[in-house]
């Protein structure tokens, strides 16, 4: 025992029992070590033993305590063809709308879905120590308005955080004893505003049913990325825009009005054209109950299909778990993102491609479709028996967490075994090319560069769904062009896709396309 210095021995009398520890050297240093019980505590010292608290995950506790007050979902009482985004069984737990936050840097887009939901979306230290987003955040919000007619506008309108109960009492001085009515679940979806993160708002972009756009007071309209997130929001089909002045407590009266015409000229002849400009603080909660009352009004429902088999497009990927947990205490990797269409349900197996892409012996990819099943489902806070097309969602599984750690599966899409998209690993695109580079200034004028054509043999980044991917230019005719892809990809003929190319060491929006054909590579069959 005392010439072997890799091996101690520990000998606990109090608790009559031994522990071994073998300790391995390695090149690495690292060491591996065995712990070996050799008696059991007798019952008389079971008082001094250690008590084991199990670590629950934020939004595990129990659901009762937790979803008081919210409509109850039942799996065996479930019919797709009457369910409605509206359905109140829906509505009360999960946010049935997606709602992106687009604009320049630090023009406040976390701070007003701050104001609307209570949720800080900056979550990430480098995001907190710089105060500026990176990754996508994600908040959700329940707006509601007072039953009373004479409860007045827009103060009857008002937003709390989605764990809030289905009829709150309403809060306006004199409407007290008043209920207030769940009109709308939504989903924020806050996107960066630097330039060097477009990819990421692409990403964003392609769950979007409605979109606000924030603009400074304190700065001339339009800063660069304004006009690019812009372009992106209509690349992507995006109608429905509600812009918001924010700072408006910064500055003059005069300076408001005047930067409102430079706004309305701004936005003529293009998607967000006739969209309605509301002055707002986002740190004072100035105006904040007015963009309630246009995000019921102005941004509607989209219809949803319920009935096909369900497909999620996956925007976060996590692994849950913190260090220290125990064997049985760890979870299963959580995928994050927004249902396109049908109804995915707890205990439901699923498919997840590509899945694992590998290169076999010539270079070629191959892709190994992940498979799993769905042990819980959750809306921020809420638990889920089911979840529907609409607001983001998080997915929790029974497949490895290394799998879901760090983003890993952004860009993948989920649903049922066997009703996914085919794989692509070359495209060919019907594209359109911007005339001008969007927050680009050539040197030695205000101008903005113009954008030069496709070239054969060059790399572009695409932006299909949420999938960001290159993509080497194999041949162009007119406007066709075919892709080879540097990642296969999960998608389907008809599907929008966003070209951008490198500009001074920056990836820049530089116009938009829509599969038409492409290879496929070959999905191995189910086991299931």
């Amino acid at each position: 025992r005392n010439r072997n210095p890799f091996r101690t021995w520990i000998k606990n009398l109090e608790h009559r029992r031994f522990f071994i520890f073998f300790f391995l050297p390695s090149s690495s240093c690292a060491a591996f070590s065995l712990c070996l019980s050799l008696k059991f505590l007798p019952n008389k010292l079971l008082r001094f033993s250690p008590v084991v608290v199990l670590r629950h995950l934020p939004g595990e506790e129990s659901s009762m305590s937790r979803n008081k007050g919210l409509a109850e979902q039942d799996l065996k009482k479930l019919d797709v063809t009457v369910l409605h985004p509206l359905s109140p069984e829906v509505i009360s737990r999960q946010a049935t709308i997606n709602i992106g936050t687009i604009g320049h840097v630090a023009h406040g887009k976390s701070t007003v879905v701050k104001a609307i939901s209570g949720v800080q979306t900056v979550r990430f230290k480098n995001e907190l120590e710089r105060n500026i987003t990176i990754k996508l955040g994600y908040a959700n919000a329940k707006i509601y308005k007072c039953e009373d007619e004479k409860c007045p506008r827009p103060m009857c309108y008002k937003a709390y955080g989605s764990g809030k109960e289905d009829n709150p009492n309403c809060d306006v001085p004199g409407f007290e004893n008043a209920k207030m009515k769940l009109l709308r679940h939504v989903s924020f979806v806050d996107c960066p505003g630097h330039d060097i993160l477009m990819a990421t708002m692409l990403n964003g972009a392609a769950i979007m049913d409605g979109a606000l756009l924030l603009i400074a007071a304190n700065e001339t309209c339009p800063q660069p990325q304004t006009s690019e997130h812009l372009a992106a929001v209509e690349i992507m089909q995006l109608k429905h825009i509600i812009i918001l002045q924010n700072k408006i407590d910064l500055i003059q009266e005069n300076v408001a009005i005047n930067q409102h015409e430079a706004i309305q000229n701004f936005i003529l002849n293009t998607v967000a054209d006739g969209a309605p400009i509301v002055p707002v603080s986002a740190q004072l909660k100035y105006n904040i109950d007015v963009v309630c009352e246009y995000i019921v009004k102005k941004i509607p429902i989209p219809k949803r299909n319920f009935v096909s088999p369900p497909n999620m497009i996956v925007i976060r990927s996590f692994d849950v778990n913190k260090p220290g947990f125990e064997v049985d205490e760890i979870k299963g990797g959580v995928a994050g993102g927004s249902i396109l269409r049908g109804v995915l349900k707890v205990n439901q197996l699923i498919e997840i491609r590509p899945g694992i892409v590998v290169k076999d012996e010539r270079g070629n990819p191959k892709c190994t479709p992940i498979y799993s099943r769905i042990i819980s489902l959750y809306a921020e806070q809420n638990e889920l028996q089911y979840a529907v097309p609409g607001g983001l969602i998080g997915v929790g599984t029974t497949m490895d967490p290394t799998l879901t750690r760090a983003d890993r599966l952004v860009g993948q899409v989920l649903g049922e075994i066997d009703s996914l998209p085919d794989v692509f690993v070359e495209l060919e695109v019907n594209f359109f090319l911007l005339r001008r580079l969007l927050g680009v200034r050539t040197k030695g004028s205000e101008k903005q560069g113009k954008v030069s054509k496709l070239a054969k043999g060059e790399i572009l980044m695409l932006n299909i769904g949420s999938m960001s991917t290159g993509a080497k230019v194999v041949g162009v005719k007119n406007d066709l062009a075919k892709l080879q892809l540097t990642a296969p990809v999960c998608t389907s003929k008809g599907e929008k896709v966003a070209l951008s190319r490198r500009v001074e060491k920056h990836w820049r929006l530089i116009g938009w396309g829509q599969i038409q054909a492409g290879t496929t590579i070959e999905v191995p069959p189910s086991p299931f």
